[in-house]
């Protein structure tokens, strides 16, 4: 951390806010409180239902809030960048003139003195809406992971692409976060905390190596448009629930390096962080659900190089506050905490045993139902061939294809989306995650070159059979066609074609098939266990 350089000292500015919170009629005659939040380069003044942040006169070695100006221009940007997500949160800018002594002022930035301190001015929200509060009460369920996985990709996909002038996602600028991460921590590793040393033993070189490896992709990332002008600090609690809709809020405006960066690197933060709070299965089906709406797959290869980078930006954050003036309690907590966020990114850089699924059925026989449980319990890719069936056609997954010129289930059609499903599932086998094909896979011609996939790169290969009286199917199939919003589109009339011309597996594929009966609770502990996806 570099040396405050400030036109204003910190201690000074600070009392200058104290002295507003003590006068709350200052923000309205409603207001007769003002609490007060900190962070490492925040201060937050709570006042009936607006916050103010005001920016702490800091130059850090990641930011610089050195001058008025400096805190002007961060100020607006935060407002530009964060009303792409949050825009009835961000309400505009506020100016503090005056002095404690001859009288205070707030009032709009454009109506205050050119030496009035800036400040975001926003509305305020119940701490209960925040998607971290809502997962300590037990709240956040796997509906809100769709709803978020839809939102982001939405903002992702609207996200400004980055140019080849600043150099955003080069190889050179995605290694260069992860080794001052490396390097801060190692800082305090060899000014005592010994604790630290063996978890960055392991993590350094690991970086190291797979910076370089990965280079290639990172670049051709890059030329792809992967890169774009992302969120920069999407956790849990830059989440917050408004009107029945999840939203990102305090996007990183202090530093544009770490909000141009790979989108992939922007979810991975959330996916971390969801890790870290023991909430894989939430983790897994957030990821599902963007890959469904972004069809990201090829973004799998550098997931666990921005996964690890994030846990280590939250192990150097708490290294941080570990190391500040705080009560003994405090900075025990925040060395326990770096611990925590080291040990996470040393679990995630572990490689996996990667295996290709490949589920099988009639229509309504609970394939999509299972597999979607086996992605949350598993932590598996899932390729859903009704979803990528329709991006073949430029459909997003809910929407109707009767618009389509000649339909997209003819046999051409199922052929081009059997063979981009192989595609995208040796992308995901050959990042080193096992990958779950959901689709019907009821010819055994579609089957074979998926079992010659797996040969190829030596995985093992497994036919999930789901199985379920004609009956059941029929009811399955018509209360989907009534409650409506599936990707799938298969009918009753499509069931029965289907069941008409089912054919046995080849005594070359019983090696492979798992029969499961989904009239009843599937036991995958039992069918399948654990220790075949480690």
């Amino acid at each position: 951390m570099l040396p405050a350089e400030a036109d204003i000292p910190v201690p000074q500015a600070e009392q200058r806010l104290r002295a507003l919170q003590r006068q709350p009629a200052l923000f309205g005659p409603d207001v007769a409180e003002v609490e007060w939040i900190e962070t490492h380069i925040s201060w937050l003044l709570l006042a009936g239902d607006r916050v103010y942040k005001f920016k702490k006169p800091l130059k850090l070695d990641f930011l610089d809030f050195s001058t008025r100006a400096l805190r002007r221009a961060a100020c607006e940007e935060e407002l530009r960048i964060n009303r792409r997500t949050a825009p009835s949160l961000y309400l505009g800018l506020v100016g503090l003139s005056g002095t404690a002594a001859q009288g205070l002022r707030l009032q709009p930035l454009e109506q205050a003195p050119q030496d009035a301190e800036p400040a975001v001015c926003m509305r305020r929200f119940a701490q209960d809406d925040l998607l971290l509060q809502r997962l300590q009460d037990g709240q956040l369920g796997g509906a809100d992971m769709d709803a978020l996985a839809c939102e982001i990709a939405r903002f992702h996909a609207s996200a400004a692409v980055a140019g080849t002038a600043q150099g955003w996602g080069t190889p050179l600028a995605v290694q260069a976060p992860v080794r001052d991460c490396l390097a801060a921590l190692q800082a305090q590793a060899d000014s005592g905390w010994a604790a630290l040393v063996p978890a960055l033993q392991s993590l350094a070189p690991w970086c190291q190596q797979q910076g370089a490896a990965l280079a290639p992709v990172f670049e051709a990332r890059r030329l792809a448009g992967r890169v774009r002008e992302c969120h920069g600090d999407l956790h849990l609690g830059n989440l917050v629930l408004l009107e029945g809709q999840p939203q990102a809020f305090d996007a990183i405006e202090f530093n544009p390096a770490l909000r141009w960066i790979d989108v992939v690197a922007d979810i991975a933060f959330l996916v971390m962080d969801l890790q870290a709070r023991d909430r894989a299965d939430g983790a897994w089906r957030f990821l599902d659900g963007w890959l469904a709406q972004e069809g990201d797959f090829a973004g799998m290869a550098v997931l666990r190089y921005y996964t690890v980078y994030r846990a280590l930006v939250r192990a150097r954050v708490a290294g941080m506050r570990a190391t500040q003036a705080l009560p003994a309690s405090a900075q025990a907590m925040a060395r326990a905490e770096c611990a925590q966020y080291l040990a996470l990114a040393c679990q995630c850089m572990q490689p996996r045993s990667a295996e290709l699924w490949l589920t099988h059925g009639l229509s309504g026989s609970g394939k999509s139902t299972q597999a979607l449980g086996l992605v949350q319990a598993r932590g598996v890719v899932r390729l859903r061939a009704d979803v990528e069936r329709k991006r073949l056609f430029g459909l997003t997954p809910g929407e109707d294809s009767t618009a389509i010129d000649g339909g997209i289930y003819t046999p051409q059609a199922t052929e081009r989306t059997y063979e981009h499903l192989r595609q995208q599932a040796r992308l995901v086998l050959q990042s080193g995650y096992t990958v779950l094909v959901d689709a019907s896979f009821l010819d055994p011609a579609m089957r074979a070159p998926f079992l010659a996939l797996a040969q190829e790169l030596g995985v093992v290969c497994r036919i999930l059979a789901f199985e379920a009286p004609l009956a059941v199917l029929r009811e399955r199939v018509r209360a989907r066609q009534q409650a409506g919003g599936d990707p799938s589109e298969a009918d009753e009339a499509v069931l029965l074609a289907q069941w008409a011309a089912r054919q046995p597996f080849s005594a070359a594929e019983q090696g492979h098939v798992l029969r499961v009966d989904t009239t009843r609770a599937v036991d995958w502990d039992h069918l399948l266990p654990a220790a075949h996806t480690k």
